[in-house]
């Protein structure tokens, strides 16, 4: 379990396959600072850009961990390459603040950022927001994007070509996207999405109760 507040960022030192016969990938990630890997035992979860991921070995300041073959089809892993950089959380224990929400790491699908605006000292930022989602999403609401516990401004409708598509938008504050990786995003960049949890089980409550 996490809160969607990021207290590092990390470097992607390799991201390789398991063993030639495995479309599975090893991931290992460099800390300079922010989480104690020291404190850290293997077993031990990090959610790397929102997505949680398994402690399987631990280098100093870089840990390692196993990335399925599953995680990389439905997240943005599979795409990252050396040197990028990631948000990282560890994993919240009791007794912590709940700075943000309560957040899982499971990522419910991929945002797409449209457009960026400042807003006074703010930056607003479009995304796009799967149709399949868009029923889970409330203004006001909270929303995980990359592992960062955001506010949802507002909700919208876009006409891309010739269909509908949802959007939503956030406003990030300068601390935020200087120490997140959302400050150096570009138009067209994909994201991880996390829904609320509250309403993922409204939503599957509801769903069995109509059958």
């Amino acid at each position: 379990m996490f809160t969607g507040i990021i207290t590092a960022i990390g470097q992607i030192e390799s991201l390789k396959k398991i063993n030639p016969q495995s479309d599975d990938l090893c991931l290992r990630v460099k800390i300079a600072a922010g989480i104690d890997l020291t404190a850290t035992a293997i077993g031990d979860s990090i959610a790397v850009s929102g997505v949680c991921l398994t402690v399987t070995a631990i280098d100093g300041q870089v840990f390692q961990a196993d990335v399925s073959n599953e995680t990389l089809r439905c997240t943005t892993l599979g795409s990252k390459r050396a040197g990028d950089s990631v948000n990282l959380e560890a994993a919240l224990k009791a007794g912590d603040p709940l700075g943000g929400h309560m957040v899982s790491g499971h990522v419910d699908g991929l945002a797409v950022l449209l457009e960026t605006d400042a807003d006074d000292s703010s930056t607003r930022m479009l995304f796009s927001l799967p149709t399949a989602l868009a029923a889970l999403v409330a203004a006001k609401g909270s929303i995980t994007i990359d592992g960062v516990s955001l506010t949802v401004n507002s909700l919208g409708n876009l006409v891309v070509g010739n269909s509908a598509e949802q959007s939503f938008s956030v406003n990030l504050i300068p601390h935020t996207l200087e120490h997140t990786t959302l400050g150096g995003l570009q138009p067209g960049d994909a994201l991880n999405l996390e829904i609320d949890m509250l309403a993922r089980y409204i939503a599957r409550q509801l769903e069995l109760q109509q059958r």
